[in-house]
């Protein structure tokens, strides 16, 4: 038990989500779509925390075990999933789950007699390339400086 709490990489990668998670509500009282207390837990919105922690934990491997370890190639390219993943995949599925969720909506005012009742779907699912690179950029820097603060002050 002691070794995992001692991982800089695994801490890294759990700071930098963390800090996109708690950046989220920040974010959105900012942009002026008020605090929402439930942007804590949800995916997707700015930043990524996935993206965030990805990131993050690239870094830290790679600053641990060295830009050309086996690790480090195995974080990039795990990364690179993740982000494409969420920009891509996780991002359609909201914009599909926005038409679903319309579509509900009309088959329940057709349906009167009680036959149909809509279920809406979540809708915020994904992120656009603009959150994922926030969140990068955001994992790197926690990343980085996790790292490096326990790498050499310890």
């Amino acid at each position: 038990m002691e070794k995992l709490l001692q991982n800089i990489p695994l801490f890294s990668a759990a700071f930098a989500f963390a800090a996109a998670q708690l950046l989220k509500p920040i974010i959105s009282a900012m942009l002026g779509n008020g605090w929402k207390w439930r942007y804590l837990t949800t995916t997707g919105g700015m930043p990524s925390s996935h993206s965030a922690a990805a990131a993050a934990l690239t870094i830290s491997v790679g600053m641990e075990s060295g830009m050309d370890s086996t690790a480090f190639a195995i974080c990039v390219f795990i990364a690179l999933v993740i982000m494409n993943d969420a920009m891509n995949v996780r991002y359609e599925t909201g914009k599909q789950a926005e038409l679903l969720n319309q579509w509900s909506e009309i088959l329940s005012t057709i349906h009167t007699d009680g036959t149909f009742s809509p279920t809406a779907l979540k809708t915020m699912i994904g992120h656009s390339a603009i959150q994922v690179i926030a969140g990068a950029v955001l994992g790197i820097g926690v990343g980085a400086l996790h790292t490096y603060l326990r790498i050499f002050n310890a």
